[in-house]
């Protein structure tokens, strides 16, 4: 799928930062991060959007620091980009970039790998800085916010994939 003119890149990215937002509110109350379904539809920016997913995606994390309830559960504010949560929507800017140059090649290979790298991304950023926000060591903040993550986030990865599978 190509984004030919502004008209189509305009309404992809409006469609997915009101998709990231409500991923949001489907939400699954874990301490110290909660499960959403945000992670999907960033993926699925990189999906359909290619390398322009970082634009949704950067638009959506701007509306949430400018106190628009976007993130988990309606919250907002620069006090969650700096609170426990904060290093994992930030992680949502490399990985949309991630999946969308991944998402440019034709191989499937590649674009399995790219989704994969993708989450990563997001596991890499999210506990380093839920490590840092928490005054917490690596190990302790990679067993609370990434581990219990891996089987959900490699089922959103698995939708994700074959619904690109099916937009082709």
């Amino acid at each position: 799928m190509r984004i030919d003119n502004r008209a189509s890149l305009l309404s992809y990215s409006a469609t997915f930062i009101a998709l990231i937002a409500a991923g949001s509110w489907i939400s699954i109350p874990f301490i110290p991060v909660p499960l959403t379904l945000q992670t999907l539809f960033v993926l699925l920016a990189g999906v359909v959007m290619r390398r322009h997913a970082v634009i949704p995606v950067t638009l959506y994390l701007i509306m949430g620091a400018l106190n628009l309830p976007v993130f988990h559960n309606g919250t907002a504010g620069i006090g969650i980009l700096l609170g426990p949560t904060g290093g994992y929507l930030l992680g949502f800017l490399p990985a949309a970039l991630i999946a969308g140059l991944a998402y440019e090649r034709a191989s499937k290979f590649v674009r399995v790998t790219g989704l994969a790298l993708a989450s990563l991304m997001i596991y890499l950023f999210g506990v380093s800085w839920l490590s840092y926000s928490a005054s917490i060591p690596i190990l302790e903040a990679t067993i609370l916010g990434m581990v219990p993550f891996i089987l959900g986030d490699a089922v959103k990865l698995y939708a994700a994939y074959v619904i690109g599978e099916r937009l082709e």
